[in-house]
């Protein structure tokens, strides 16, 4: 699947959703599905900064794809770091640069997060985007 194709799958599985507390439920399973770190990755190396929660995000290429593992000491931030994965994770680092992560916007998740952890989700976004433009370079 493409990054798009990703994000209108999330899209709609937002959309099914009435609330808000039912869309966090789904959040935080999706943090319990998210691939997870390797313990020796766990280190100050990976923390994204600008999250008030420790997320640890940890690239590796194969076969030209970057994969992404991550995870974070608390389970909302773990399940947004999980819909980051869901959606970049697999692709070439030239199509996680280019990508328009519009599925943000659309399943409204910028107006129902808290000032921190919207800044952490932009964080997020950033250095996923910052691996592969650095995984890119040395491709």
């Amino acid at each position: 699947m493409t990054i798009n194709e990703i994000q209108n799958e999330l899209v709609e599985d937002f959309a099914f959703f009435t609330d808000w507390m039912e869309k966090y439920e789904y959040i935080i399973q999706l943090g319990k599905e998210v691939p997870l770190i390797d313990e020796q990755y766990k280190t100050e190396e990976y923390i994204i900064k600008g999250c008030q929660s420790k997320v640890w995000l940890y690239p590796e290429v194969k076969d030209g794809k970057v994969f992404f593992t991550a995870d974070s000491d608390a389970i909302i931030t773990k399940g947004l770091v999980s819909l980051m994965v869901k959606v970049l994770s697999g692709h070439t680092a030239k199509e996680i640069v280019d990508a328009d992560l519009y599925f943000v916007d659309e399943i409204g998740l910028k107006e129902h997060l808290s000032p921190t952890r919207a800044n952490g989700l932009l964080s997020m976004i950033k250095q996923m985007k910052l691996y592969a433009v650095a995984l890119q370079v040395n491709a």
